[in-house]
């Protein structure tokens, strides 16, 4: 598992003023959150933008690089909680970490990644994709970055199941086994429009019988 590695200061900045000011100059506040305690810290704003937004730090083991006082710096390996983004401009806000111990067992969120797809796909499958990530059960640092899945195998009419998946060793699955991650099912039908009707005979003018039969009473006479 790669070590991925961010420098923060403490942040004495504090407030939505304090916020704005950091943002401005390219820093993005944050909190550690450790044993009922908690932080305040500032990270660089472009890194931590690309680490959760590129879905490979979001779920991953961070060490925390903290600058004390003078050179000295302290490790603190953590995860992301939470964050918060402007929903219209998408731009990072704030980012909260908890703090974990490397001895101990953490649950979370993995991508599952389809690296095939069902080669029944070419022969008319409509492919459902159900599922993108799953809860695992491991120590920090056996965290999977994703779940890699060959779907190629997936006929028309079949699904690949959470039970499918394979994980490494150290790496306990929590979601429910019989979830659907995705299936193939079969192309729609369309049904054969029915035969047009013969047309009927037109029918004759009620006028044109009664004068028939008025004409042939009179011949009768």
């Amino acid at each position: 598992m790669e070590k991925i590695l961010v420098k923060a200061d403490k942040r004495p900045e504090l407030g939505k003023g304090g916020a704005r000011s950091l943002r401005r100059a390219g820093m993005i506040p944050a909190v550690v959150y450790s044993e009922g305690n908690s932080l305040p810290i500032k990270v660089q704003g472009k890194q931590m933008t690309k680490l959760i937004y590129s879905g490979g730090g979001e779920h991953a083991l961070i060490t925390i690089e903290l600058n004390e006082e003078g050179a000295k710096t302290s490790e603190h390996p953590v995860l992301v909680k939470d964050y918060q983004r402007d929903p219209v401009s998408e731009e990072l806000l704030h980012v909260d970490f908890m703090e974990v111990s490397l001895e101990k067992l953490v649950n979370v969120t993995v991508r599952i990644e389809i690296v095939k797809q069902p080669a029944s796909i070419k022969m008319g499958g409509i492919l459902q994709h159900r599922l993108r990530e799953v809860e695992v059960e491991c120590l920090p640092t056996q965290i999977p970055d994703k779940i890699d899945v060959n779907a190629e195998s997936i006929e028309i009419g079949h699904s690949l199941h959470v039970s499918d998946l394979q994980v490494p060793e150290g790496v306990k699955i929590i979601t429910d086994p019989s979830e659907v991650i995705l299936l193939v099912s079969a192309p729609a039908v369309e049904e054969a429009a029915p035969a047009p009707e013969a047309a009927a005979a037109p029918a004759e003018p009620e006028l044109l019988k009664t004068k028939g039969k008025e004409e042939a009473s009179k011949e009768e006479k």
